[in-house]
């Protein structure tokens, strides 16, 4: 399985980008198992926040998770605006972040 998680704007346009193929990397079943227990692969591709509300600051920081298994391929993006409807995606790029 391969996870993309890319960011874009946030303070001072920062950009952080992360590749991980689970099956080399050395918390790989670890990252699979935080991606099964978010239902990454049933989500909506864009949180309800970001779809629903006004538009956000420049300095909130916008995440697209991209994740290639054998048997699907599922993107989900969201703002990282400390809210409860994104934790679950903030989390998982946490887990991601701490892995590299």
């Amino acid at each position: 399985m391969k996870i993309s998680a890319t960011s874009s704007g946030g303070f001072a346009g920062l950009r952080e980008h992360y590749e991980i193929d689970t099956r080399a990397h050395p918390a790989g079943q670890a990252l699979e198992a935080a991606l099964a227990g978010s239902g990454f692969f049933t989500a909506a591709p864009t949180s309800a926040m970001a779809q629903d509300s006004e538009p956000l600051g420049a300095d909130i920081a916008q995440w697209r998770i991209t994740v290639e298994a054998p048997e699907a391929r599922h993107t989900v993006t969201f703002a990282e605006d400390g809210s409860v409807d994104t934790a679950r995606w903030q989390n998982l790029v946490a887990k991601i972040r701490a892995s590299t």
